[in-house]
């Protein structure tokens, strides 16, 4: 048993070294709700409480950047009930929670290719995005048809074209330029990566980004993600060493 509330940011986390920008791979949710006897359906209503407590969560304890995978490219292959209960979610989440997140000082924003999506869920999305683009308490980043690969082969063709009309010179293109084209534009990379329920992949989930994030994994299915489990993996990450190719300068947080 714990001496925490969890409501403000245990004692036991250094504040200097908490991860700027946490990205979540929020996986379980059907496991979940079949355990528990339920519909799938059920995972993703109890999955999107989860979520919306850990946006609360990172804006008390100090973490200014969450991004959260809620709905691959890959995604459109599952059941069509599935699919179409999952953008009717969005839609009448981003509908019921905007006003409130919008007084909490959430800022939110979107990544990947928005285009396929029901007209009336983008007319929500740009609601939400514009009503909150001056909100600085924490930015909720919502990974939506999104497809690290689609992200990079689209970010390549539009330097292409950009290289074909003589806007930019071959010898230009670097790792810069790169960014600069793509979803995340703007947005520092993760510190630290999460994923729910036992799975040891990335699923095409930003590839490029995450080149020197530290990984947690949990078996935790995501509906039963709480902030106990989120302080552990925060415990984990302070005792990393994070040196990026480069030999220790100093110790690190845990020392």
């Amino acid at each position: 048993m714990n001496n925490f509330d969890y409501v403000t940011r245990p004692t036991d986390l250094d504040p200097d070294c908490l991860p700027q920008h946490v990205a979540v791979i929020m996986d379980g949710n059907g496991r979940w709700a079949k355990r528990q006897g339920f519909p799938r359906i059920a995972g993703h209503r109890q999955g999107a409480r989860t979520l919306k407590d850990l946006v609360r969560c990172c804006k008390d304890w100090g973490i200014p950047t969450l991004t959260a995978y809620a709905f691959s490219t890959e995604n459109w292959r599952r059941p069509l009930e599935e699919v179409d209960f999952l953008l009717v979610l969005f839609e009448r989440l981003l509908r019921q929670e905007l006003a409130e997140m919008d007084r909490e000082g959430v800022r939110i924003s979107f990544i990947g290719d928005l285009s396929p999506l029901p007209s009336s869920l983008r007319k929500e999305i740009d609601r939400a995005v514009l009503a909150t683009a001056n909100n600085r308490a924490v930015h909720f980043n919502v990974a939506v048809n999104y497809g690290s690969r689609a992200e990079l082969t689209q970010a390549c063709r539009q330097i292409a074209e950009q290289v074909q009309l003589g806007n930019i010179e071959p010898g230009a293109v670097d790792e810069q330029l790169i960014e600069q084209y793509l979803y995340t534009a703007g947005t520092p990379d993760p510190d630290l990566l999460i994923r729910s329920s036992g799975e040891l992949r990335l699923s095409n989930y930003l590839l490029w980004q995450l080149a020197y994030t530290e990984f947690y994994f949990t078996d935790v299915f995501w509906p039963d993600f709480d902030r106990a489990v989120f302080h552990e993996a925060l415990q984990h990450y302070q005792m990393r060493d994070r040196r990026f190719g480069t030999v220790k300068l100093k110790q690190p947080c845990a020392g």
